[in-house]
């Protein structure tokens, strides 16, 4: 067990170590406090929802693989889960929700007639806990979304559906954002494409384009609303052709001046997205990042410290795009311990974030400026191996959540006391 004077005192030898690189320790565990890292809820039942009794919500390109015990069959159970998560977490956090995730006190609510009441309980307890939300419109899983295609669809009757479910997703995230005086993010994605090969490319796009306008015609209040659209090169079912492409959100996004986010598991597998930020970042205000970690397809594995993640943070620090980029987590997992799976990924994503801030990222500029890259590489190989696990550990007492692995012990003890009796 890792008593509280060996992590300080080994913070204070870190912290000697990258002072004499000019980077203070404790000014950059100020800042980090200070970033909001968004928790998704789906992560802890298994993309299910709670529209009906023991839902189980799939299709869309959607799917999670695994039968690990004690998912959260309701919400209150939910919400007991993000507490644990919320107690190993150190920092600030955000809970993103699903439309899906609604209370409806046991009678289905369509989701076009969905609205701020039937969430008025997540408000009210993300108030008590001091966290801000984020908002997704539900567009799979449904029967108006059998075929397909939903915002872009050639029917009318469904297109219009779809339109007033992101209508009334829109007047919830705003009324989240004005309880809780935090900017609510509502980020859309649907599912709609092709199996196999089109013909017609054209005609989903201009129809989901007209959608989208409608459902955006109102302009929000941005203190309490944003809105922000989310690409897909495929899907299980879409294969071939995916109407909301990351080309079509990105000239959507521009044109009509609002976020656009990338996700790290939807694109080609030799695609990255820390190469993208500062590109979108020419042309727009503000971008949503949905993290992820995508193994040979837009799996959502658990988020862990890899050179992609630590790629990601850095390019968000060495820009100074901290202030224009909303960080959320989108991974599920069923073939491990939920609540670790969710432990584990936004540590992880945090971590980064640490490591990233840690970086004497001036000097490091200057020798590429100077055109001293025998400098820069050196030093930054060098940077791999500074002691940032002790100021992450001195981070996590301060916030007085467990450092190291400690935490795991609270999660098997949590599995063996709740978890294990929800069967």
């Amino acid at each position: 067990m890792t008593t509280e004077n060996q992590i300080e005192s080994a913070y204070l030898l870190a912290r000697e170590r990258y002072s004499q690189m000019g980077v203070n320790t404790d000014k950059v565990l100020e800042r980090l406090a200070k970033i909001a890292v968004s928790i998704h809820c789906w992560q802890g039942d298994d993309v299910g929802g709670f529209e009906r009794p023991m839902t189980k919500l799939a299709g869309g390109g959607i799917m999670t693989t695994g039968n690990y015990p004690g998912k959260a069959r309701t919400v209150d159970e939910l919400r007991d889960d993000l507490d644990r998560v919320l107690s190993l977490v150190p920092g600030t956090c955000r809970l993103n929700l699903h439309a899906s995730y609604l209370e409806n006190g046991g009678k289905y609510v369509e989701r076009n007639e969905i609205t701020p009441e039937h969430f008025q309980g997540w408000i009210d307890w993300a108030k008590s806990k001091g966290l801000g939300l984020d908002f997704n419109p539900t567009y799979f899983s449904h029967p108006k979304a059998d075929d397909g295609f939903t915002l872009s669809s050639a029917d009318e009757g469904i297109r219009r559906f779809w339109i007033e479910h992101g209508i009334a997703c829109r007047k919830i995230s705003a009324e989240m954002g004005r309880q809780l005086d935090s900017c609510c993010v509502m980020n859309v994605w649907i599912p709609d494409g092709y199996k196999d090969t089109p013909v017609d490319r054209k005609g989903p796009r201009e129809r989901l384009a007209q959608s989208l306008d409608t459902i955006f015609a109102e302009k929000p209040d941005r203190d309490y609303h944003l809105d922000s659209v989310e690409s897909k090169l495929f899907g299980i079912g879409s294969e071939s052709y995916v109407v909301g492409s990351h080309e079509f959100y990105l000239g959507y996004a521009v044109s009509r001046e609002i976020l656009l986010c990338l996700d790290t598991g939807h694109f080609h597998p030799t695609e990255i997205i820390s190469d993208k930020i500062s590109s979108v970042l020419q042309y727009l205000d503000e971008i949503l990042l949905h993290v992820s970690r995508p193994m040979r397809w837009d799996s959502d594995h658990v988020v862990t410290l890899s050179d992609e993640l630590r790629a990601i943070a850095e390019e968000l620090v060495r820009g100074d795009f901290l202030e224009r980029v909303h960080i959320g987590l989108d991974f599920f997992d069923a073939s491990i311990n939920r609540i670790a799976a969710w432990v584990i990924g936004t540590r992880c994503m945090m971590k980064a974030l640490l490591i990233a801030m840690l970086e004497p990222t001036r000097l490091l500029r200057k020798f590429e400026l100077d055109g001293d890259y025998t400098s820069r590489l050196a030093k930054l190989e060098e940077l791999k191996t500074m002691p940032f696990g002790a100021a992450w550990d001195y981070y996590c007492l301060k916030h007085n959540v467990p450092a190291a692995d400690e935490w795991l012990d609270e999660v098997k003890d949590y599995e063996n006391k709740v978890l294990s009796k929800r069967n």
